[in-house]
């Protein structure tokens, strides 16, 4: 009678270490935080965000660096100098000392230049693929920090769950000792609880290490304490794929995917590097305003002023290079081609994992719903393992084996939870859809 009391008060604990957990990790005060908050502190404060940032705002420049080939170019320039001069005639010799003054401003405007309009060509496309690199960077925050919130809330449900069962050992380990002070219980019993107590606080000792790891890594991306953590709702369902063919989402991440996007753009880049490495053949002509204000410029001009106003062309043939035209254009043939095979490889890649992203979402749908009737199973067997001690026919072993396996059902349901949640947001970043409003949908399943 004795030990099937205890092994009630030790199934009722097992029972309610998920709710033991979900109160650790739902209980709040000024220090939680929740995922949606997590990802704006992140979006403020990750050291790898806040460099994307930064070269992206660079990366926007090149557009205006392009630009400025086309535009025109005003130069100013003043010069003095004082001189000293030995004039010698058939009757005289003279030293002059005087001070000349050159002011003179310039206008020169790109008429036909191939290597301006590429350069101008080049930067729009170099602003674009910044801006597609730095969505590629956004979505890596936002699955970085979701993931590394995930590993933190299953570390701390780990570790509420493993506190809990051994301290249903220690229970249990008391109890066989009482008994088998009083002749009731057999020294195997003791040992086989002993056992599993010792294990299960290696497993605590390592479970924290890993909370602690877990949670400094989420720290480092919201820069700062991150609390207590909201954790997921006690019902969790999965909601339908939309669309639900992999072969539209593959359509979408060829239309979407902003890796794609980009590696289209340094494409892009690569087609104008020719085109700049070519124009090393091209003349130039260039529309050219200066305005001149002279001051004794020369010995000849000696106390005299002079204004030149001036307006025309000029026109540079390039006629020989020493062959570094030709070796330059072959280069940016070569970086063209290299270009071309990284889409290629890149939209492999892409393909590949919206394949491979689509069957885990639908092989976590499965593999959620199995691990739900496994804990529901060992719930029942520990009943039934605690009813056929009580009439002799089970031993201790088998309510240990049986409160194991519904510990093990608990952590995998857990994982498989946070594994489902996280394909389904990669699913999206594969196809090119995923933004923070999948972070408000994901919020949903928390508390």
């Amino acid at each position: 009678m004795t030990f099937h009391l205890i092994a009630l008060r030790q199934s009722r604990r097992l029972k309610t270490v998920a709710a033991a957990a979900a109160m650790l990790l739902a209980s709040s005060g000024a220090s939680a935080i929740n995922l949606q908050q997590a990802y704006q502190q992140a979006l403020q404060n990750d050291p790898t965000y806040r460099a994307a940032f930064y070269e992206n705002q660079s990366g926007k420049e090149n557009a205006i660096l392009g630009r400025a080939g086309l535009l025109p170019n005003v130069q100013a320039n003043y010069n003095a100098s004082k001189n000293r001069a030995d004039i010698q005639t058939p009757t005289s010799v003279t030293e002059p000392e005087y001070i000349s003054r050159v002011s003179t401003i310039q206008l020169r405007q790109a008429l036909f230049n191939v290597d301006a309009y590429a350069r101008f060509k080049q930067g729009k496309a170099q602003a674009m693929l910044s801006d597609q690199m730095f969505s590629v960077r956004g979505q890596e925050l936002l699955l970085r920090v979701i993931g590394a919130y995930f590993d933190a809330l299953f570390t701390d449900e780990q570790v509420a769950l493993i506190q809990a069962q051994r301290d249903a050992y220690m229970e249990q380990s008391a109890v066989n000792e009482r008994l088998l002070k009083h002749g009731e219980g057999t020294r195997t019993d003791v040992l086989e609880v002993q056992a599993r107590l010792e294990l299960a606080e290696a497993q605590l000792i390592e479970a924290k290490d890993n909370q602690a790891t877990a949670r400094n890594a989420l720290s480092g991306m919201v820069g700062g304490d991150i609390g207590t953590l909201v954790g997921l709702n006690d019902t969790f369902r999965m909601l339908p794929l939309a669309p639900t063919g992999v072969e539209e989402w593959k359509a979408l991440a060829l239309k979407q995917n902003p890796e794609l996007a980009a590696q289209t753009l340094a494409l892009e880049v690569a087609k104008q590097e020719i085109l700049k490495a070519r124009a090393g053949h091209a003349p130039r002509l260039d529309f050219v305003a200066s305005y001149s204000k002279n001051t004794s410029e020369t010995i000849n001009t000696y106390n005299q002023e002079s204004t030149v106003r001036a307006i025309g062309i000029q026109l540079n043939v390039p006629l020989y290079a020493g062959g570094a035209v030709n070796a330059t254009s072959r280069q940016a043939v070569a970086g063209l081609e290299r270009a071309r095979a990284d889409l290629q490889a890149k939209t492999d890649k892409a393909l590949i994992e919206v394949s491979k992203q689509f069957s885990a979402v639908q092989s976590g749908t499965a593999k959620v719903n199995a691990l739900n009737r496994a804990v529901e199973s060992s719930n029942l067997l520990i009943k039934a393992t605690e009813q056929s001690i009580k009439g002799g026919v089970r031993i201790n072993l088998d309510l240990l084996n049986a409160q194991q396996q519904l510990f093990t059902a608990k952590r995998d349901l857990a994982q498989a939870r946070y594994g489902y949640l996280l394909a389904s947001l990669r699913l999206r970043a594969a196809a090119g859809t995923l933004g923070s409003d999948d972070v408000n949908r994901l919020a949903s399943y928390f508390r």
